[in-house]
């Protein structure tokens, strides 16, 4: 998982390098299916329930599972970029958001607090602890900045497929003995933030997933092992 990690690493630092002014989302899709075939790895997300492309690419008021396509990047968006790779059947998954060009102090301040809220959770993320300590130290951050944190999409548990359980909520649940973290668990914490409402909806196409009042969301993602040492995050480079 560590090799597919590195992967979507690099696909995360060709496709932020990519996202200019001008460029397609399209193409930034290209660009990260070129790290794929360098590295033989191939996509977890390329053909996922029909999903057409190997990148999600959300910009600006599109919260998750943006379809790659025309759409061309303008000076002061922001863009998520949601990567996956597999490795000799093991997954990997992380997703980074970027400024396109010079962003406005608002735009600047979701990033942040969006990194800071998964930089909470990793944190939280350590033996002995429960999963209702890790979406709470996720929503704190949110919490703190009056943003919102959306809560119509978790994070979750990976392996030998991308989703598996435990579901990880990016907001504080009601502690349960099942949800207690043990060494050896691997899960994907990815929190979206919004500087708006945290209502979402999908559009027609039946993935892009936008927010409901059009406020720009933020969401950025790792995955990560659990040891008896701490989190050790796996999706950044080698």
């Amino acid at each position: 998982m560590a090799r597919a990690g590195r992967v979507v690493a690099e696909m995360h630092e060709v496709c932020a390098r990519a996202a200019r002014p001008g460029v397609t989302t399209a193409a930034i899709d290209r660009a990260a299916r070129e790290v794929l075939a360098r590295r033989d790895a191939t996509s977890n997300f390329l053909g996922y329930h029909g999903f057409p492309a190997v990148i999600c690419a959300s910009p600006n008021s599109v919260v998750v599972h943006g379809i790659p396509d025309e759409t061309v990047l303008q000076d002061g968006d922001i863009v998520s970029l949601d990567c996956g790779a597999i490795i000799d059947g093991w997954h990997a998954d992380a997703a980074i958001t970027v400024p396109v060009g010079e962003i406005d102090a608002v735009s600047q301040q979701l990033l942040e607090v969006t990194q800071r809220s998964l930089d909470r959770a990793i944190a939280a993320l350590v033996v002995g602890n429960n999963l209702a300590d890790v979406g709470g130290a996720a929503e704190s951050a949110a919490v703190e900045a009056g943003l919102s944190m959306v809560r119509d999409y978790v994070g979750h548990g990976i392996g030998t497929a991308m989703h598996e359980s435990p579901e990880v909520p990016n907001y504080r649940t009601p502690r349960g003995r099942r949800h207690r973290i043990r060494s050896g668990f691997v899960v994907a914490i990815e929190p979206m933030v919004t500087v708006g409402s945290p209502e979402t909806e999908t559009l027609d196409d039946g993935w892009t997933v936008v927010t409901m009042d059009g406020s720009r969301a933020a969401h950025f993602e790792h995955t990560i092992a659990v040891t008896d040492d701490g989190p050790q995050i796996l999706t950044l480079p080698g």
